[in-house]
Parts: structure tokens; sequence; C-alpha cells
């Protein structure tokens, strides 16, 4: 009998190139997403695998997720609010659903004794400056009355807490901080630079760059970060660790505005857009991030294997079709 692992927001994103590779390596999926984000679009060519099985339903509710826990071995837990503009926008769904809903998972996957695999983000970092960053550096966030700050603390928090349950409870728990992850199915909805800018591009709208565009980011492609997702969930040396999982190939968003015009053949002008005007007074960007990938490497072999300008050109071809 194939071993059954449930991904928390398997409509998402991230989620459904997960339950690919894990189809992929003989298990079966329990899929469950609310579709606030996550679309059934990217789960359609999925829907009539035998392995695969899909709910619409929240992490909130507590009856779901106890039964569906209960019915697997593993659990990855996707299910989040993500996207600078979606956190700004909506705080309070931010708040509750990254904390609260993921303390219902622990709660949940300690009754069973169920290994999980959290997923959190770049962003806990927050101001920090060192490049690149360490699992092992600080966290320096700016105040709360800035709401761009609460889906770092949110996650740092979901973090605490599965450290936690390992040290107390000895619940295998396994930590990845993605970074930029992106790839086909991503929407430029909630302020994902790359789709965004692919689909002004194709349009023929100018690429809306916020603020000088000179902060540095590193985007790795989707298919590689589930396969190390997937990589360290069957490693148990992973079991109470935190890893960072990411792409080294530092690019400016000026310069990736540029690479996407050059890709895509389009002659879309680039047009800069303040900080201020594009999400709220006083919003705060990290001016570089860039993992340092040395822990995963050592752990599972991870080398990113797709470059930046394959990526983008997944992306247009997504789009296009």
């Amino acid at each position: 009998m194939k071993e059954k692992i449930l991904i928390t927001g398997g409509a998402g994103f991230v989620g459904s190139f997960l339950a690919e590779e894990l189809l992929g390596r003989g298990y079966s999926i329990l899929a469950i997403d609310n579709l606030s984000t996550g679309k059934l679009d990217n789960i359609a060519h999925l829907r009539d695998n035998p392995d695969f099985e899909f709910i619409t339903g929240t992490i909130l509710n507590e009856e779901l997720m106890d039964d569906s826990i209960a019915r697997c071995q593993k659990v990855f837990h996707l299910a989040a609010a993500v996207g600078v503009r979606l956190i700004i926008e909506r705080p309070v769904e931010t708040i509750e659903t990254n904390i609260l809903g993921t303390e219902i998972i622990y709660k949940y996957v300690n009754k069973h004794k169920k290994k999980v695999i959290i997923t959190s983000t770049s962003e806990v970092y927050g101001k920090n400056n060192t490049i690149p960053f360490k699992e092992t550096d600080d966290s320096v966030y700016g105040p709360t009355i800035k709401s761009r700050w609460s889906y770092a603390c949110s996650k740092a928090i979901d973090e605490f807490l599965g450290l936690a349950y390992f040290h107390e409870k000895k619940l295998p728990v396994i930590i990845v901080r993605l970074f930029n992850t992106v790839g086909p199915r991503q929407t430029g909805q909630y302020g994902m630079v790359v789709p965004t800018f692919v689909q002004q591009a194709l349009l023929g709208h100018h690429l809306t760059v916020f603020g000088d565009g000179e902060q540095t980011r590193c985007f790795a492609n989707v298919r590689d970060v589930v396969w190390a997702m997937a990589e360290l969930a069957e490693s148990e040396e992973a079991v109470g660790q935190v890893f960072n999982i990411g792409s080294t190939e530092l690019i400016s968003i000026n310069d990736l505005a540029k690479r996407v015009k050059t890709l895509s053949g389009s002659d879309s002008a680039i047009e800069h857009v303040p900080y201020d005007d594009a999400y709220e007074s006083g919003f705060e960007d990290m001016f570089r991030r860039m993992p340092d990938i040395s822990k995963v490497e050592k752990a599972i072999g991870f080398k990113p294997r797709r470059n930046l300008d394959k990526t983008i050109n997944e992306i247009i071809e997504y789009f296009k079709e």
C-alpha cells in the first residue's frame, strides 16, 4: 500500500508542483486547499490520477485536519497567506491563517505523531543586511505599525512553535525557508514580481518596478524547490532542523525587468513606481535577499538545476498558452 501524504495548500502554486513531485516518487496524495489563492486549474491535470485526492477546505477546520492527518503518514504544510499585497490588504487573514492555522496543524500531527514539513520564508530574516542569509542569522524586523512585518513575524512564530514541539514532545518537524520561488502557474495577483513582469511584457503594458529597482533577489525554479522539499522529507537527519531553499543567482529588479523584456521580445517601457504608491505609506523592503544554501547542499546534495533564463522562458510559455 502506498504511503499517503497530506499537502495543505495543495492547489496552490508550490503545492501543485509538490503534488506532482511526490506522485512521481510513488506516493499517494491528499491535497487540501480553501482556494483563496490556490486554483483548481493548478491541479486539473492530476484529478484523474487514482493516487490523488482533493478536498476543498480550510486548515482552520479542526475536525477536517484531525481526520486528514490521521489518514496520512507525512504532512507538508504549505497553506498560508502569501504575497506582499495580500499581507497589506488583508492583515487579519494573514495573521490568523499563518498562526492559528499552523497551530492546528501542530496540534493534530502531534496527536497522531506524524512527520511534518513546515514551509517558512526568507521573510523571517527581515531587514538583516548580512548576505548571504544563514539559518543561524538574526532576524531584524521593523515596527509593529508597519503591517508589512506581520507576515515575517507570523512565520517566525510558526518556526518557534515547530521547534518547541520537536524539543519538548519529540515531534518530527522539518522547517524549510523558501526564497522567491517562481515558475508556471504562479500569479502576479498578490505582488509576485516575475509573473507580473511577464504578463505586462506580453500585453505590451509598462513593466512596473517598485522603488528604484536596485533591490536584489534570487529566484529559484519551483521544480528545484519541490525536489529539495521531497528529499528533506525522506531524510531522518533533517528532523528538528531549519533549511534555506533557493537560488544563489542574484539579480536586481531593474535587470530582471530588462531580462523579461528581452526573453519575451517585448518593447514595453519600464516604469518606476514609489513604494508608497504601490503599497502603503512608509512601506519598508529588504534591499538584498540571498540564501546560503550550503546546509541543504550538504544534507541532500541540493543545487539549483534550472537557471533564471530557463525559468522565465517557462513562465512566458505558460502565459502564452
